[in-house]
């Protein structure tokens, strides 16, 4: 823990280093950054740093390491699990202001960019060359890349495209102690270890990016989109399970409960069909030929399943309506609840039905209401736990219920998180996922990288090690947790 004295100290110092313009420190001013898109965690950082270059980034991640003071990178924000929480003894490294996006390589199908660079601008300036960068995270429109690749995104096109893991061929890092070290590279396959791998989801805990190499795909030839009506949840979870069992690998496969449809028309209007108590937006790409085949199969596998509407866009512009209700869902639930919980966990597709009912039953059990909204294709759930902090102990209801939410992922063979990150929210749930050995290998990668424990400190896992302490069983009382910083599970 860093002393007060030694924060005024390092505020001086990157004040000289960087310019006192971009370095904050007024209660009013930081307070700004209090929080990420996760706000039931606000903590107000002691420094907040505006770096606009690479050279900022290495100075200021320098000087944290030469003080002994934690440091946090952030992004746009954006985050749903507290990934960019602040220190109060630390430093906050703002990068959405490195957002040099360099020329596109047609050649190559590749483009090097910023960490500040925003998801959708890569795709805007690809698309003259008939590319696209895959990832598209709901939070496109404002979600910056290094955020992206701090959490691994994903998307609604991660079922057939993957995630942002499988599209970053290189990056450019400054280690914890200020040294800059080159990850992967422009080509597709490097030899020896997984470092970039390793890299790409570790939420800030190994370093910060200041440069990223992605790859970018060609444009389908063909993509029709369709949506699809059903009166009941088990028969729409059904037709995702038999569109994959069938041999068809779509693009997108996203699925809306009837809480969440409520909540995306009374936001955005979007038509969705009436009296639907779930919809399915199904979308498939690639050769036309293709395409207009297992388009035909879909439409008999939803028919058979019991659809009583299915759409099918005629042009971009009505493809552009069914996703709107889609994409603007998670904020729309704000028109039917005060407040709501976002949760993310993952189960295999076939769970799908069993687990909605049993969300659902846990929610009658508590009083609340959970607005599902999910990448049905992958099994990726997004359920939204609805609450209002104006009932006293209401909130702590919805927080209990979204961490039971996420138990019964790991029950039903999944997953905690699925591409929201682990961060402050989920920590305490990696005990019940993984054992202590799995941890402890996991901090010893963390620590071979950040030995001093400066790096985005506090996330990710349940009970730090102290970096040099022998892995194995603990015999006594960590210092960690006679700090009251941890937890032994």
């Amino acid at each position: 823990m860093s002393s007060q004295g030694g924060v005024r100290d390092l505020a001086g110092r990157l004040r000289t280093a960087i310019g006192a313009a971009r370095v904050l420190t007024e209660r009013s001013q930081v307070r700004t950054y209090e929080c990420d898109g996760l706000t039931n965690f606000k903590v107000t950082p002691a420094i907040v740093v505006l770096a606009e270059s690479r050279e900022h980034v290495i100075d200021c991640v320098r000087l944290c390491a030469e003080a002994g003071v934690p440091f946090v990178a952030r992004g746009s924000g954006t985050g749903l699990s507290g990934g960019a929480l602040p220190r109060a003894d630390g430093v906050l490294l703002v990068l959405s202001r490195l957002r040099s996006l360099g020329p596109v390589d047609p050649d190559n199908a590749q483009v090097t960019v910023e960490p500040g660079v925003i998801n959708l601008w890569v795709t805007r300036d690809a698309a003259p060359y008939g590319l696209l960068y895959a990832p598209d995270p709901s939070s496109q429109l404002v979600c910056s890349i290094g955020g992206n690749v701090a959490e691994n995104a994903g998307g609604a096109h991660c079922l057939k495209y993957g995630f942002t893991v499988n599209h970053v061929l290189g990056a450019e890092v400054v280690l914890p102690d200020g040294e800059v070290a080159h990850l992967g590279g422009r080509a597709a396959e490097h030899p020896g270890y997984d470092l970039l791998g390793a890299f790409i989801g570790s939420e800030g805990t190994l370093g910060v990016a200041t440069e990223l190499t992605l790859r970018l795909i060609r444009v389908p030839e063909t993509v029709q989109t369709m949506l699809v009506g059903y009166h009941s949840v088990e028969d729409a979870a059904g037709t995702v399970s038999d569109i994959i069992a069938a041999g068809i690998l779509p693009a997108a496969v996203e699925m809306m409960d009837a809480l969440s449809i409520e909540a995306a028309e009374a936001a955005v209007a979007c038509g969705y069909p009436q009296g639907a108590t779930a919809v399915l937006v199904i979308e498939l790409d690639g050769p036309q030929v293709e395409v207009e085949a297992q388009f035909r199969q879909v439409e008999e596998i939803a028919g058979r399943r019991g659809a009583f509407e299915i759409r099918i866009a005629a042009d971009d512009i009505e493809r552009g309506l069914m996703w709107k209700g889609r994409k603007s869902a998670f904020a729309a639930v704000g028109r039917i609840s005060p407040s709501y919980y976002v949760q993310d966990g993952v189960i295999p597709r076939t769970k799908l039905p069993e687990v909605l009912g049993e969300i659902g039953r846990m929610a009658d059990e508590k009083g609340l209401r959970v607005a599902n909204v999910f990448h049905a294709g992958d099994g990726n759930l997004h359920p939204l736990v609805l609450f209002d902090d104006a009932i006293d102990g209401q909130a702590h209801e919805a927080e209990e219920l979204a961490g039971d939410i996420l138990e019964l992922c790991i029950q039903s063979g999944g997953s905690i998180t699925g591409e929201h990150g682990v961060g402050q929210e989920k920590k305490l749930k990696m005990a019940k996922q993984f054992t202590a050995a799995d941890l402890d290998t996991m901090q010893l990668l963390r620590c071979a990288f950040d030995p001093d424990g400066i790096a985005n400190p506090g996330k990710v896992f349940p009970t730090p090690r102290l970096c040099g302490e022998r892995p194995g069983p603990r015999t006594g009382e960590h210092p960690l947790q006679a700090a009251g910083l941890g937890e032994v599970f």
